[in-house]
């Protein structure tokens, strides 16, 4: 399993529309944020050709979505690493 966080740019006004307007497969947690990017989604996927499937396919084609940025988890979901 991977995670993923994909930070987006969407057109003004739009993020909150993106985030609520559908469900995508794998998405566990979608956010509009104040920031360099105006949404933040958590995608979850079992391999990096779903993840690569479900970013391409569904969240860049989004029409209000102009730019994506992606940040894969160096920990695999379900695994905690703080160091005291």
């Amino acid at each position: 399993m991977i995670r993923a966080f994909v930070l987006l740019t969407t057109k003004p006004g739009t993020s909150q529309e993106i985030v609520t307007s559908r469900k995508i497969r794998g998405v566990k947690v979608a956010s509009s944020v104040f920031g360099r990017f105006d949404a933040v989604l958590v995608i979850e996927a079992k391999d990096l050709q779903e993840l690569a499937e479900i970013i391409y396919d569904v969240v860049e084609n989004h029409p209000n979505v102009m730019h994506t940025e992606t940040l894969i988890s160096v920990f695999p979901p379900g695994t905690h690493r703080v160091d005291s």
